[in-house]
């Protein structure tokens, strides 16, 4: 890994108050390309709850986190935000808003093709087991998720500033060939660990979403 580490921005909604369809138009025909335009945003995928057909994620992998100071990015965002897009986010409601590093490989993007699924887990960690924690995820758990058939890609995340239940603190993206990769047996031999046992009770504020990856017409 070299030079800085890639950047990551999440952002969730329960859009259950408003129309499927004017919804799914403002994503696909403004929102996502506005930010696909900006320099630095290295891809932009869509994703909706495996079983809440409401909950709406959307992940984009960045060159860096500063792309979210630049100017491009400003024009677009905050006050700047289009009457369509601040009409559509008043009337949702908010799940999360994450900034992120990533911590784990650093310099890894979502994989090209293939991830039909994806597990997103944000979480907050004791104080006085924050350093296990982080060699836990490093030395056995990601590793071992990321062996996992169907996972295709495991990654760890720093987040830098948080809007969500909870304020969290890390935040971990599994891409999957399917959403049921994460019920697999193999999955559950992989998470089910002496460390694991010995780490789970020492987090708090979990965030777990399941999704699927959003289809126009599924």
């Amino acid at each position: 890994m070299g030079g800085k580490p890639m950047g990551l921005l999440v952002a969730g909604f329960d859009y259950g108050a408003v129309a499927r369809d004017e919804f799914n138009d403002w994503y696909d025909t403004e929102h996502i390309p506005e930010r696909e335009r900006v320099p630095g945003f290295v891809n932009c995928e869509r994703w909706v709850g495996a079983g809440e057909p409401t909950v709406s994620i959307a992940t984009y992998d960045l060159a860096s986190l500063e792309v979210l100071r630049s100017p491009e990015y400003r024009a677009i965002a905050g006050e700047n935000l289009s009457p369509w897009s601040k009409r559509m986010t008043s009337r949702c409601r908010r799940i999360c808003r994450f900034e992120a590093e990533q911590i784990r490989p650093g310099d890894a993007r979502a994989p090209a093709s293939g991830a039909n699924g994806l597990l997103l887990l944000a979480l907050n960690v004791a104080p006085e087991a924050e350093a296990e924690f982080n060699a836990w995820n490093d030395e056995e758990h990601v590793p071992n998720l990321s062996r996992v058939p169907g996972c295709l890609c495991a990654r760890r995340f720093r987040v830098q500033r948080a809007v969500s239940d909870g304020n969290h603190r890390y935040l971990a993206l599994y891409h999957l060939a399917s959403p049921e990769v994460q019920e697999s047996a193999a999955w559950k031999a992989a998470i089910e660990t002496p460390w694991t046992h010995r780490i789970r009770p020492q987090t708090r504020d979990r965030l777990r979403l399941v999704l699927r990856r959003y289809a126009r017409n599924p």
